[in-house]
C-alpha cells in the first residue's frame, strides 16, 4: 500500500552492537524464548513436588507445540512500526516481553477448550482431557473428569501467571515497562470479561448479533490484535496518535479474524483445523453467522429452520448429516455469505486506519499482509 502524501516516515536507528532479531524469523525467536523462560520455570516447579514439575511439563508441551505467534508478530511490528529496530540494543528484551502473550494465549485456550468441553486442540487432546486420561491409567480416586477440570484451570491460572512473570523479567527499561502496563493491564481484563461473556450469552441463550459482536470484540480482537498492536507500540514510546490508529486496525482485524474463526468452525476442513466438524455447533458457541442465520430465517418465516438450528446449537450430540443439514440452511439464507461481506467491510477499515498512520514502510507492508493472513486464513 502507498503513502498518502503527507504522511511521514519515523526513521530507523541503529545503537551499539547488540545481537540481531531479523524480522523473517521472529517466530523462531518467540519459540526460543518460550523455551529458555519455561525451562527456568521448571526448576521453580520441580521445587515444590515432581508431580507439580509433571504439570508445568505439560504447559510447556501445550505452549511450545505450535501455534501461529500471531499476537507476538502483531506486538513486534507495533514496536517496528514505531521506529523499533531488529538491530537496536532494546530489541531482545521486546522479544523476551512480547513472547509473554503466548502465554496469555495459553491461559486463553486451556480455559476455554474447558468451558466448551472440546476433546482436541490442534489435534492433539484438550488439556483437561489428557489429564482425565492421566488420573483414569493411574487407578486414582474419584472422578476423572472433574481431575481434568481441575488441573485445566490450575495450569490455565498458572499459565496466567508466569506471562506477568515473563513480561517483567524481560531487561525492560523502566520507562519501557511503565508504558507496556497500560495495554497489559487493559489485555488481561478485556479477554476475561469476553470469556465471561461467551459463558454467559450461551447460557442464556442470547443469539442477537450484538451479543457475538460483543464476544468478538473483547475474547478475541482485543487480545489477538489491537493490544498487542497497542503494546509494541508503548515499548517503542509511541505517540497517541499512532496507538489511536493501531487500536483502530486491530480492533477491525481482530473482529474479522474471529468471524473467520466461525466460518471454519462450521464450514472448515478438520485435517486443516484440527478440530471435528461442527464442533462450533456442538458447543454451543453464539456466533455472528448463527446470528444471522436465525434472524433471516424470523424474518423469512421460516420457522423449521429457526428450530432446527436452534436444537443444533449446543447439542453434543450432533452428528455429521446434522451439521451438514445446520450448513445447507445457513448457505440458503445467505448468512455465509454476509459474513464473508463483513469481513471484506472490517479489513477495508482496517487498511484506512492504518493507511494514515506515521509508520515505517516495513512495518506498513508487514501489517497489511498480516491482515491478509488473519482474515483469509483456513485453519
Amino acid at each position: 500500500m502507498s503513502r498518502p502524501a503527507g504522511v511521514g516516515v519515523i526513521p530507523q536507528t541503529v545503537q551499539g552492537d547488540a545481537p540481531s532479531v531479523p524480522d523473517d524469523h521472529l517466530p523462531e525467536a518467540v519459540e526460543a524464548e518460550l523455551v529458555t523462560y519455561l525451562a527456568g520455570r521448571a526448576a521453580d516447579a520441580a521445587a515444590i513436588d515432581p508431580v507439580f514439575a509433571e504439570a508445568g511439563q505439560a504447559l510447556t508441551g501445550f505452549v511450545t507445540s505450535g501455534g501461529k505467534r500471531l499476537r507476538p508478530t502483531f506486538a513486534w511490528w507495533g514496536w517496528r512500526g514505531a521506529g523499533g529496530h531488529p538491530e537496536a540494543p532494546e530489541a531482545a528484551a521486546v522479544v523476551r516481553a512480547i513472547s509473554a502473550l503466548e502465554l496469555i494465549q495459553a491461559c486463553a485456550l486451556i480455559h476455554d477448550d474447558l468451558m466448551d468441553a472440546s476433546a482436541t486442540r490442534r489435534g492433539r487432546a484438550t488439556v483437561h482431557v489428557d489429564f482425565a486420561r492421566r488420573h483414569v491409567d493411574a487407578g486414582w480416586r474419584g472422578s476423572p473428569a472433574r481431575f481434568g477440570a481441575a488441573a485445566a484451570i490450575l495450569l490455565g491460572d498458572l499459565a496466567l501467571a508466569w506471562a506477568d512473570d515473563m513480561l517483567r523479567s524481560a531487561e525492560l527499561s523502566p520507562a519501557a515497562m511503565h508504558r507496556a502496563r497500560v495495554p497489559w493491564e487493559a489485555m488481561r481484563t478485556e479477554v476475561l470479561g469476553g470469556q465471561f461473556l461467551d459463558v454467559m450469552y450461551q447460557a442464556s441463550g442470547d443469539s442477537s448479533a450484538r451479543a457475538a459482536l460483543q464476544i468478538d470484540r473483547f475474547k478475541t480482537a482485543a487480545y489477538t490484535v489491537e493490544r498487542p498492536l497497542h503494546l509494541g507500540a508503548a515499548l517503542a514510546g509511541a505517540d497517541p496518535e499512532l496507538v489511536a490508529a493501531y487500536r483502530r486496525f486491530g480492533a477491525d482485524i481482530g473482529v474479522a479474524f474471529q468471524l473467520r474463526d466461525d466460518l471454519l468452525g462450521v464450514f472448515g476442513d478438520p485435517a486443516v483445523t484440527g478440530k471435528p466438524a461442527g464442533d462450533d455447533l456442538r458447543e454451543g458457541k453464539r456466533t455472528l453467522l448463527l446470528a444471522i442465520a436465525l434472524q433471516r430465517a424470523t424474518e423469512l418465516g421460516r420457522g423449521e429452520a429457526v428450530v432446527a438450528i436452534e436444537r443444533a446449537i449446543g447439542d453434543p450430540d450432533l452428528d455429521g448429516d446434522g451439521v451438514d443439514r445446520v450448513r445447507g440452511m445457513i448457505l440458503d439464507l445467505g448468512a455465509h455469505e454476509e459474513v464473508e461481506r463483513r469481513i471484506t467491510a472490517l479489513t477495508g477499515s482496517a487498511l484506512d486506519a492504518l493507511a494514515t498512520a506515521r509508520i515505517t514502510e516495513a512495518a506498513r507492508a508487514a501489517l497489511v499482509g498480516l491482515a491478509d493472513t488473519a482474515t483469509r486464513r483456513q485453519s
